[in-house]
């Protein structure tokens, strides 16, 4: 497989996932309030399946860096599969908030398997295949491609759950993850990794590979204040899409225009296409990574405010563009980013935990702000995210004070050195990808 074949196989997985979930996205907080639960209570239900993603990330990471990345793609369609019928089932016979608790926990499971075996596999698999191009470039064709995909699904998912019922865009995910699971056991194969040499131990092995995620991540500064960074933004990001949907109804006017509540995925869904082609515009604007995400982060926090102050069903829908279009734009920048910071070896186990920080973020504000929405409104929810987010600018800026050298724009593709910090610990076999 060369790397034309890999990107192409990446681009079929994101395809792929990002249809499956996207059929939801744009009814899933209607879906819950349907079931009899409050706001308060359906924000706790996605509070904790990002509290799933927490328990779950680091361990389903260890599974892709001690068992292998398609072994844990696959665990996770699986998964995901069987608790997304779970919760078709939830909502048909009205269960009580604890039946939804459990449920969330499980989907939060399925979707760690997915976090950080991906971009893990890319990374490692484009390295081995010699590839030469900008990684940005690639994280943005991923993008542009799920954007394409969650436009799609969100739309179909809105017109299916106004046409047949809410519980159907949930069966079509589970077909959809089916059919993922034979793309992935056919196409997904495991370049570039080498799986660790089988011991006697397994927890001392997997105690090892955490103890050196650790070492390569979490000690390491400029990783560990961008992983904090996303407790903020992270949270936010959740929240505010999720709120979009009951919001943009109430400032339309009818409950039941299921379709309109599609729109905020959809939109999303745009902005992620553009963002995907924006990505390497931005980066070429910064000399520094950081300085693009300290940006995007702060007009982000902007328009999150003008979205609580202007409660006008058309205002709120142009600056919905605008935050959507920041949001996705600093994914592809702030992959490239991290993935220069952290050897190969434990990759995956850097991203889950990368990724449980930002669950850990929704974890705290899904139910803080879904109280307060029940309290206050929607649109004083959004006032309020605007303050949180501004609180990961320090952050940003901490970890931009260590220069390491993922940071510079002109670093290369696979720019992994770390810093000096690391250099002294790194042991022999943990060297990173070349540049």
């Amino acid at each position: 497989m060369d790397s034309r074949a890999v990107v192409r196989t990446y681009l079929a997985l994101m395809l792929g996932n990002t249809l499956a979930a996207s059929f939801i996205w744009g009814i899933n907080t209607i879906f819950l309030l349907d079931a009899g639960l409050s706001n308060l209570e359906a924000f706790a239900a996605n509070a904790l399946f990002s509290a799933g993603m927490v328990l779950f990330e680091v361990p389903t990471g260890i599974v892709a860096d001690g068992v292998g990345r398609r072994a844990s793609y696959l665990l996770g369609t699986i998964t995901l599969t069987l608790s997304t019928l779970l919760y078709v089932y939830l909502w048909e016979v009205e269960a009580p908030f604890w039946a939804w608790a459990l449920a969330s926990l499980w989907l939060g499971l399925g979707f760690t398997f997915f976090s950080g075996a991906v971009e893990a596999w890319l990374v490692d698999a484009l390295d081995a295949t010699g590839y030469e191009g900008s990684l940005e470039t690639v994280f943005g064709r991923g993008q542009i491609v799920g954007g394409i995909a969650m436009l799609g699904g969100a739309v179909a998912g809105g017109f299916l759950a106004a046409r047949i019922s809410l519980g159907f865009p949930f069966v079509v995910r589970s077909v959809v993850l089916a059919v993922m699971f034979v793309v992935a056991w056919r196409l997904m194969h495991d370049i570039g990794f080498t799986r660790p040499e089988r011991r006697e131990r397994p927890l001392a092995e997997i105690r090892g590979i955490w103890n050196a995620s650790i070492e390569h991540g979490w000690r390491v500064p400029a990783v560990k204040w961008l992983m904090v960074q996303a407790l903020f933004t992270g949270g936010i990001g959740i929240y505010g899409f999720y709120a979009l949907q009951p919001y943009l109804l109430e400032l339309y006017g009818d409950p039941d225009a299921y379709q309109v509540a599609g729109i905020s995925a959809a939109i999303a869904a745009g902005a992620q296409i553009l963002g995907g082609v924006a990505a390497p515009q931005i980066r070429r604007v910064f000399a520094r990574r950081t300085s693009a995400l300290a940006f995007i982060a702060a007009a982000g926090a902007a328009t999150l405010a003008l979205m609580g102050l202007f409660e006008h069903f058309w205002a709120v829908i142009g600056l919905t563009v605008s935050w959507g279009l920041l949001f996705a734009a600093s994914t592809p920048i702030r992959q490239t980013y991290i993935n220069g910071l952290i050897p190969s070896r434990q990759r995956a186990t850097i991203l889950s935990f990368d990724s449980m920080m930002t669950s850990a973020g929704g974890v705290w504000a899904q139910p803080a702000l879904g109280r307060a929405a029940d309290a206050y409104g929607y649109a004083a929810t959004y006032l309020m995210s605007a303050g949180i987010q501004l609180l990961a600018l320090p952050f940003i800026a901490l970890s931009r004070r260590q220069n390491a050298p993922a940071d510079l724009v002109a670093a290369g593709p696979f720019a992994a050195e770390v810093g000096p910090e690391v250099d002294e610990k790194r042991q022999p076999d943990d060297e990173p990808l070349e540049p």
